[in-house]
């Protein structure tokens, strides 16, 4: 993890190569200091030439120091950019006897070079502060004793002890104590959670794959309670290291604005160098002289130079992605960012996206005058001795919903594959099941109770009979059920612009309807294999051509990659939505998806602005300096005081909210 740390200090911190971390910035105050000596000795003074010619070599040094460096590591390699273009302004200036003009070009572009380095890294140390959810050391437990060590020398089956209102050191999970997490730091989330321990760590399964309610990630904030906690994963392969890790990485991702403005960059610099030689020798046209002709010459080169344009994109993009990190959700890069403000089409995973991912009883209802507590005496004794998931949920349920608890009343509990169980209840027979086991049974299901079943399948719940001495006495039934916050988060997109919302699963096309109708979404298609998921992600690029897919990341991978942006949930803990996704939500919160496409179009909208203005400046300053009507100062002023705009304009992303 302190490779991923230090590989992060060493990006943000190449602009600085004398010691302290704002030497770029002191050197350009320094340079604007020994130019305002110089112009007040020159103007107000009468001393030697060469006192006041000193002051503006010594400012002409640190103006240029930095911007130098940036142009040479370019120029060997063939290439040149605006800081190429800037030196050979100030050498220009220089060359005239234009002092004054050429230290005020060099302290304007340093100081707005240094500001924009400030900025770019304002944002990037927004994801820095990622580095420091971790903490350093860990209290391992060995033979009873504790031992504080560096989260570094930390091993898989450790036991580390985690003490109240402290950071957990390690992925891990509870196996002694509960207590209340915070888990902001990871997911976003704004509550803490509260975790229990597990009842035994005998073939645990994968990390991702254990109940959330057991599981710790690295960093998040334990509450009072004191906690031991198994370690499952390495400090280097931790949730929030793999975080950490990615998000750095963003900014070799360029946006598609980015990939164009680079494109123009490279063949705009040549055709500026071209066109301002070609202004050298203007006075071989009109009436000028040489140095007239190599100031107006300079003047073009300052206003045609594309500052705020190279800036514009990339400060958007970076404070975009870091605002993102800050509410628990991981954009990989720029493209992910500038498409997701484009979609008007979202496809969605049903299971554990917008329901549950669980069964719920929904429906207990006795029949033929039988007594309603007594049915659900019945069916908790019987269910809750059996482990299918259905089972297991409506049994919770019961206990939860009625308050009442089983009085082990129930025996020979038997499960008929496809089709139930049975047991004897009080010496008695039950059967709870499909209407196959019940007529298998020999009893009478009337039409009364198959136009109620039909009713509540085309709502898409599934239905169990119950047989209670050769007779129906009731129907259960459960579905998984939507989120609670689904359908206002659904409601919340169409506010924003997007227009088409389709469910995709593999569910009975009943189930999926049902589940539509109650959250508000404009399509279903059910009955879906991987591979149908995949046609239709095909269909839909194909009408709508940009489309985002929700899911976990996991079994609609195939349907995901596909999409224009794929869209994880509760990413923290799986390795594969981190590996995969183009958009990772860390909680599981389906109604943090509005803010990230609310996020991207401010983006998208703050990237025009910046280009727009970046332009505009460029095609307004170009003709006035070409025929003369302005000089070098006024240009490098507006030149880099709308460098200094699109910046600051690009930061404000870092404070952007939802209306």
């Amino acid at each position: 993890m302190e490779d991923i740390l230090t590989n992060i200090r060493n990006k943000t911190q190449r602009h600085y190569y004398i010691s302290e971390k704002k030497t770029e910035l002191y050197f350009a105050i320094i340079c604007g200091v020994f130019l305002f000596l110089g112009f007040l000795i020159q103007k107000l003074t009468s001393f030697s030439n060469w006192i006041y010619l000193t002051s503006y070599l010594f400012s002409y040094f640190f103006g240029c120091y930095y911007i130098a460096i940036e142009a040479y590591k370019k120029v060997i390699k063939g290439a040149f950019d605006i800081d190429f273009l800037m030196i050979a302004a100030a050498a220009g200036a220089f060359y005239i006897g234009k002092w004054a003009e050429g230290s005020l070009l060099l302290f304007l572009f340093s100081l707005g070079h240094a500001l924009e380095h400030y900025a770019m890294n304002k944002a990037k140390r927004s994801i820095e502060a990622l580095s420091n959810i971790s903490p350093k050391t860990a209290l391992v437990k060995k033979n009873g004793e504790l031992e504080e060590i560096p989260i570094n020398n930390l091993r898989i089956n450790d036991v580390i002890v985690v003490k109240s209102n402290t950071k957990i050191a390690a992925d891990g999970v509870i196996i002694s104590g509960s207590s209340s997490i915070n888990q902001a730091p990871i997911t976003g989330e704004s509550i803490p959670v509260d975790k229990v321990y597990i009842d035994s760590t005998d073939s645990l399964p994968m990390f991702n794959e254990i109940d959330k309610k057991h599981i710790v990630f690295t960093g998040t904030i334990n509450g009072d309670n004191n906690i031991e906690v198994l370690v499952l994963k390495l400090s280097k392969d931790s949730t929030v290291s793999r975080l950490i890790n990615m998000v750095s990485e963003v900014e070799t991702q360029k946006s598609p604005t980015q990939r164009l403005t680079k494109k123009f960059e490279k063949w705009y610099v040549p055709i500026v160098i071209f066109a301002v030689t070609l202004l050298c020798f203007a006075y071989l046209i009109i009436d000028e002289d040489f140095h007239q002709s190599l100031y107006r010459a300079i003047t073009v080169l300052v206003a045609a130079s594309p500052c705020a344009l190279a800036i514009s994109t990339p400060s958007a993009v970076l404070s975009g992605i870091a605002r993102a990190a800050q509410k628990g959700v991981l954009i990989k890069g720029g493209k992910a960012l500038e498409d997701l403000g484009e979609i008007t089409t979202i496809a969605f995973d049903k299971t554990g996206t917008l329901t549950e991912g669980k069964p719920k009883l929904t429906n207990l209802i006795p029949l033929n005058n039988f007594n309603e507590e007594n049915l659900l005496e019945l069916v908790l004794e019987v269910e809750s001795l059996s482990n299918h998931p259905i089972a297991k949920a409506i049994s919770n349920d019961i206990k939860a919903i009625y308050k009442i608890q089983t009085k082990n009343k129930a025996t020979n509990v038997t499960a008929i594959h496809g089709k139930g169980i049975s047991a004897n209840f009080y010496n008695e027979k039950v059967l709870i099941g499909n209407i196959k086991m019940i007529n298998d049974a020999n009893i009478i299901v009337d039409q009364l109770i198959l136009t109620k079943m039909e009713s509540l399948l085309k709502n898409g719940h599934t239905v169990m009979i119950v047989g209670f001495k050769n007779q129906v006495v009731g129907l259960i039934s459960v579905m998984d059920v939507p989120r609670k916050n689904a359908k206002a988060t659904l409601n919340k997109l169409k506010s924003i612009g997007i227009k088409h919302m389709v469910m995709l699963t593999g569910d009975h096309q009943n189930v999926g309807d049902a589940i539509a109708k109650q959250i508000g979404l404009t399509g279903v298609k059910g009955n879906l294999l991987p591979e149908d998921k995949v046609s239709e992600i095909k269909n839909l690029i194909k009408k709508c051509h940009k489309i985002a897919m929700v899911g976990d990341g996991v079994n609609d991978a195939p349907a995901m990659a596909l999409s224009t942006v794929s869209i994880a949930m509760g990413a923290a803990g799986s390795d594969v939505a981190l590996e995969t996704a183009d958009v990772a939500l860390m909680s599981d919160k389906i109604e943090n998806l509005p803010f990230v496409i609310g996020l991207s179009r401010a983006s998208k909208r703050i990237i025009k602005q910046n280009i727009l203005i970046s332009l505009g400046v460029v095609c307004l300053l170009v003709p006035i300096t070409i025929f003369g009507l302005t000089n070098i100062g006024l240009a490098v002023t507006f030149h880099e005081g709308s460098t200094i705009i699109v910046v600051l304009n690009a930061l404000r992303l870092l404070r952007f909210e939802m209306d």
